[in-house]
């Protein structure tokens, strides 16, 4: 029993996290967010909604100024200010913002957004645990080696989930009319547009994907359907 006591109070722990971390997130964007109301933005939207059979997709500006786009665990989509200023200035057109949009869908419709959160959260549990446990034969350095083993699981899992909301962004996009050239147009821009240095990290470390690899697997999909529809 005394064995199993820390596990129970690792998972209570975790479950805890979780439901700080929704509360936390949705107070805050409650608080620095409004729906956004662009018509330009709201031709393409109004498309994609017919796609997926919707009255409409309400889209929220989230008052922060990096660059970036989220889905909330609740289903909101969200775009940041300082993205939504990026498209004001004419550095990013309306299709590849769209694009964005599609993208957190994806993440809302795959379920990506909840799970997220609740990954969060166990992986800060199993964090502990694994300290905890690797601390009695590996004394000094078995904390390193937890926190070293769940990055690279929350990294890998954060990967796949990207790849996943591409794949639905494109589908998406093809169906409206606007196409998978505005996701990869983007994403050519997207270093430029976040001042990243990301170049510098090895990819299996990151939680996106590299950019080139992202072309690449769209790139990938879109000749497939070509060829699927050839008569």
């Amino acid at each position: 029993m005394l064995k199993v006591t820390p596990i129970l109070l690792m998972l209570l722990y975790g479950f805890v996290m979780y439901r700080f971390s929704v509360w936390r997130t949705k107070r805050e964007l409650d608080t620095r967010s409004t729906e956004l109301a662009d018509p330009r933005l709201k031709v393409l939207t109004d498309r994609m909604a017919t796609a997926l059979d919707l009255d409409r997709i309400r889209v929220h500006v989230y008052e922060i100024d990096p660059v970036n786009g989220l889905a909330a665990p609740d289903g909101r989509i969200f775009i940041t200010r300082g993205f939504y200023r990026k498209f004001r200035q004419g550095e990013v057109t309306a299709e590849e913002l769209s694009s964005v949009i599609a993208h957190e869908l994806g993440h809302v419709a795959l379920g990506h957004a909840r799970r997220r959160m609740i990954d969060f959260s166990g992986q800060n549990a199993m964090r502990m645990a694994l300290a905890m446990i690797l601390s009695r034969f590996l004394p000094g350095i078995g904390v390193w080696i937890a926190n070293g083993l769940t990055t690279l699981l929350a990294a890998r899992m954060s990967r796949s989930d990207e790849y996943e909301a591409d794949a639905y962004a494109a589908a998406l996009l093809t169906k409206a009319g606007i196409g998978v050239a505005p996701q990869i147009s983007l994403f050519e821009k997207l270093e430029a547009l976040t001042q990243s240095r990301a170049g510098a990290v090895p990819a299996w470390l990151m939680s996106h994907p590299k950019t080139e690899q992202r072309i690449a697997a769209l790139r990938k999909l879109e000749n497939r359907w070509q060829i699927e529809h050839q008569p």
